[in-house]
């Protein structure tokens, strides 16, 4: 049984999408989702640098634009589509939750919401990684942070203000690391309550359909059937700890043995070869992985 996955913010890299844009298809394809986000995505996916891409406004939708993309060049249906955070969303659009457009129209506005949320107070994030879970957590509340995402497979993700993060950073748990991510917010945290108000808004405009693949929430790992529960989900996501542990878990159970990373893979691979012992990955990471990825897909498909 074959998973794919989408992944969130902080997976972008200067310049990733350049092998990709010299498919005729996946270049047309970009250009219509930059149109539906107003945000010129061949730029960014090309020439602009990690600081320039590390901006919400722009990361979010250039996440979701490259993995609806990709899906589609690569031409491979599977049994369950799971997104980590803002991946989420092109796992809805991959699943037949949203169309294109429409994926387009509801990341603007949330990278928008989230990235004006995040200019009201200095926040962060920070991945803790390693460590005993109980210790972990325990860091994180003794720093005044949040526990933002829990990932499984040794890493938590802690989110705050920068002093929270500092004060991490200071006094790390035991056995751990704290590693600073290239966001600009404390996104999965109360940080962000004013972005949901307008998110909410922009969703009921927007045609919703029921998924037609299994897909998972974030929010508790379990598989959604109905296409509103899930965007309701995704706009009370923006304030709620992504739980891709339970996701994880959720795959392992229902037998999966591989599992596909869209553009730009390696995170959330990287995540499942410590949690999920036993499922064979692939991260798609240019063009030219693509044809690897479609046999690998045939082998567990």
């Amino acid at each position: 049984m074959l998973a794919i996955t989408c992944p969130g913010q902080g997976a972008q890299k200067s310049g990733f999408l350049s092998s990709f844009l010299e498919l005729d298809a996946f270049a047309a394809q970009i250009d219509e989702l930059s149109s539906a986000s107003g945000i010129d995505l061949r730029l960014h996916g090309t020439e602009s640098d990690d600081e320039t891409i590390k901006d919400t406004a722009l990361a979010q939708p250039l996440l979701v634009a490259s993995a609806i993309a990709c899906a589609a060049e690569l031409g491979v249906r599977a049994d369950y589509v799971a997104g980590h955070s803002v991946g989420e969303i092109a796992a809805a659009q991959i699943a037949g939750v949203f169309s294109p457009a429409d994926a387009m129209r509801f990341v603007a506005v949330r990278g928008t919401g989230m990235a004006a949320a995040a200019a009201q107070t200095p926040t962060g994030m920070s991945a803790v990684v390693g460590g005993e879970p109980s210790d972990v957590l325990s860091a994180i509340e003794a720093a005044g942070a949040s526990p933002a995402n829990v990932n499984g497979g040794g890493q938590t993700v802690a989110a705050g203000s920068l002093e929270d993060m500092e004060k991490l950073a200071e006094n790390p748990p035991e056995r751990a690391r704290v590693i600073a991510l290239p966001v600009a917010g404390a996104f999965h945290t109360e940080y962000m309550a004013s972005a949901t108000k307008e998110l909410a808004a922009t969703a009921s405009a927007l045609e919703i359909a029921d998924p037609a693949s299994y897909i998972l929430s974030n929010s508790d790992g379990t598989v959604i059937s109905s296409g509103q529960n899930y965007v309701d989900r995704l706009v009370k996501q923006v304030t709620n700890p992504v739980r891709w542990d339970l996701c994880q878990e959720t795959l392992l159970n229902a037998g999966i043995t591989g599992m596909i990373e869209l553009v730009p893979g390696g995170t959330l691979t990287g995540i499942a070869r410590r949690a999920m012992k036993g499922v064979e990955t692939f991260a798609i990471k240019s063009a030219a992985d693509l044809d690897g990825a479609r046999e690998f897909a045939a082998t567990h498909a």
